[in-house]
């Protein structure tokens, strides 16, 4: 079997239902971890994104919902499952950035992630996450992303490197979201979310927060989140526009007007993710990429 199918097989069996709790008597050797999903009307997509926050079955979990004011049921989604969050609402906001900062005001967990509410993680993400905050206690932890569809089919595997300020910005965006973990004293030393942005909110803390040369940063190995493709989501809709505008606009902050150099250092980073994945022996994921 591909391991794409294999992989969709895993993942909708993962959010098919609500598993049984696994009582753990060690909840706090793991960092608490506080996961926040903004939600406006994805009712379709929600309870999927629940359920993979709650079938992690981690022991030190504050989970956060903030619904901006949604019509279409997603508050009786909520409501399913409400004796297992922390903290929900559902009232009109300005937007999916200014719910995240909602929920941030109210975060108690040494790390913090965020999953839209048509995302997911998969199996066993914040359990392998816990166990890198032991061992590797850097400001921010990442990992790979999926692309799936709307009913889960696994369709693509996108693979990180290590991270590199200079590619972050000739490049775009290094680390996703949807496998991002990222300590609550980021946001206490340099600001929350900036509402003006619409769509990438998301490249501009990162930047912003690895701006910083005390910012420590960690590749973990493995799959941690997917995105879903879908015709309503942001990256089907405003990518190329508002989205091509905003990154251009945090570029602008950051980038070099040595033109020549920002040549060089862009080829570097075109060769540096290549052989990062030669080094690694990971012909398997070279030829996937080659193939697409």
């Amino acid at each position: 079997m591909h391991f794409l199918e294999q992989t969709t097989q895993d993942l909708r069996n993962f959010v098919s239902a609500l598993k049984p709790a696994q009582s753990s008597g060690n909840a706090q050797r793991y960092p608490k971890l506080t996961v926040i999903t903004p939600s406006y009307n994805q009712a379709s997509f929600l309870e999927r994104t629940i359920l993979s926050v709650l079938n992690q079955g981690y022991p030190n979990l504050e989970y956060i919902i903030v619904d901006g004011g949604s019509n279409d049921g997603s508050v009786e989604v909520i409501k399913k499952y409400e004796k297992y969050l922390s903290w929900w609402v559902s009232e009109k906001d300005r937007g999916q950035v200014h719910a995240i900062n909602k929920a941030l005001e109210r975060a108690t967990g040494e790390y913090i992630s965020f999953q839209n509410s048509d995302d997911v993680y998969f199996p066993g993400t914040f359990t392998r996450f816990g166990e890198a905050a032991l061992k590797y206690p850097v400001d921010i932890l990442y990992g790979d992303l999926y692309m799936i569809t709307t009913d889960d089919e696994v369709t693509e595997i996108l693979k990180t490197t290590s991270y590199d300020f200079d590619c972050q910005i000739l490049e775009g965006m290094q680390i996703h979201n949807q496998s991002l973990f990222f300590k609550r004293t980021l946001v206490e030393k340099y600001g929350m979310f900036d509402e003006s942005f619409r769509f990438a909110f998301d490249y501009d803390f990162i930047t912003r927060y690895t701006s910083h040369k005390s910012t420590t940063t960690k590749k973990i190995d493995g799959l941690g989140g997917a995105l879903r493709v879908h015709a309503e989501a942001k990256s089907s809709t405003i990518a190329t526009t508002i989205g091509r505008e905003e990154h251009a606009r945090v570029q602008k902050l950051y980038i070099s007007t040595n033109t020549v150099l920002n040549k060089i250092k862009y080829l570097w980073c075109r060769v540096r993710k290549i052989a990062y994945f030669i080094l690694r022996f990971d012909i398997q994921y070279i030829r996937f990429r080659l193939s697409r």
